[in-house]
């Protein structure tokens, strides 16, 4: 099974090499359950809970597969770049982050933030699957006397990445086609779980068609950002946006669709 950071870093890179990430042990066992046998090509870790966890462990795992990919190309003669790698290596020293100015190319084709998390009544209910177009930082701003500024707003940076979309909207259409019921949307995401009925209309005032609620997308996606790499976010609905009453959740129904997602993503990206 590979999810190994070091094997798969140091082996033939395949077509697709993808980093799913997830905050805790029991979303990475459900992915792997749901990538089976054949998960080559395929890295899974638990970054750790919030966004900023999840982007520092997003960050780290690329630097080091980009570093041991290149450490790999020296070690089987290839210190001179051919003419595509040169052409790679150019593009990615004109992207901003780690990568900018290396001459190293990322090991990866796309990373995907991975887990359950809570859906917004009436866009995406309890038990349905969430493929969003967007990752939105929802409460990185600041307060008000008239009300909350985005980070955006206040001119200091963007609380949004951008999904890929062409792969999101592959994945929801094989995830429909499995009668599986999932939906597009903005994941947002915050560092405190919304937990008041209060707190989810002010989210929803904040991003109009948010339709899941985690903790790591953005910060899983602003990494992968940084080193040029695409990125999604697959969210498992476990309990709905409101009100905190742990005793709705259905944390292995979650769990369950996760896996069977996986299963799909699989072979969306290796078809």
């Amino acid at each position: 099974m590979t999810n190994s950071l070091e094997t798969n870093s140091a082996s033939a890179a395949p077509t697709q090499h993808v980093l799913i990430v997830t905050a805790v042990d029991a979303e990475k066992e459900a992915v792997l359950r749901g990538l089976g046998d054949q998960a080559a090509g395929f890295d899974v870790i638990a970054a750790g809970v919030g966004p900023a966890s999840a982007a520092a462990g997003t960050a780290a795992a690329l630097a080091f597969a980009s570093a041991a990919a290149g450490a790999n190309a020296l070690a089987q003669g290839s210190a001179a770049p051919t003419e595509p790698d040169a052409a790679q290596a150019s593009a990615a020293s004109s992207r901003p982050g780690p990568l900018a100015g290396t001459g190293l190319t990322p090991a990866y084709t796309l990373v995907v933030s991975a887990g359950i998390g809570g859906g917004f009544p009436g866009r995406a209910d309890v038990g349905s699957l969430v493929v969003a177009d967007a990752m939105v930082a929802a409460d990185l701003g600041s307060q008000t006397p008239d009300g909350f500024l985005s980070v955006d707003e206040l001119g200091f940076g963007s609380s949004r990445v951008a999904a890929d979309t062409e792969l999101a909207a592959r994945l929801r259409h094989e995830l429909q086609r499995a009668g599986l019921a999932v939906s597009g949307g903005t994941a947002v995401t915050v560092s405190t779980a919304t937990g008041t009925a209060e707190t989810a209309a002010e989210l929803l005032r904040r991003v109009p068609d948010a339709a899941a609620e985690g903790m790591e997308g953005f910060g899983v996606a602003t990494a992968a950002q940084q080193f040029g790499v695409p990125a999604l976010e697959l969210r498992a609905i476990s309990n709905a946006v409101g009100p905190r009453d742990r005793d709705a959740w259905r944390i292995k129904d979650a769990l369950d669709a996760l896996q069977t997602a996986s299963s799909i993503l699989r072979e969306v990206l290796t078809s």
